[in-house]
């Protein structure tokens, strides 16, 4: 199992823990999940797409250029619509 695989799939339990201050996680908490373990290329291909969100979401000097360039295509799209004109023939 990648370890990455497991790290995002960690991330999706809701983990019932015991203690105050100082949230616990014991070893019969995860012995109680069962872990679907998919074929090391299909984990390979879904880390990969985790990791792409995670940059995208997480990493300003990604996420933020690859937002503006989205908004700038629609803004581009939206430009051409609105001007974009049919041409009237006139009668002579």
């Amino acid at each position: 199992m990648l370890n990455k695989f497991l790290y995002y799939l960690y991330a999706t339990v809701e983990w019932k823990t015991e203690g105050g201050t100082i949230q616990r996680l014991y070893n019969d908490n995860i012995k109680k999940i069962k872990i679907p373990l998919p074929p090391l290329p299909e984990q390979e291909r879904i880390v990969s797409i985790l990791n792409k969100f995670d940059a995208l979401v997480n990493d300003i000097s990604i996420g933020l250029p690859a937002e503006l360039n989205a908004r700038r295509k629609q803004y581009e799209c939206y430009r051409e619509k609105l001007l974009t004109f049919k041409e009237k023939i006139k009668d002579e």
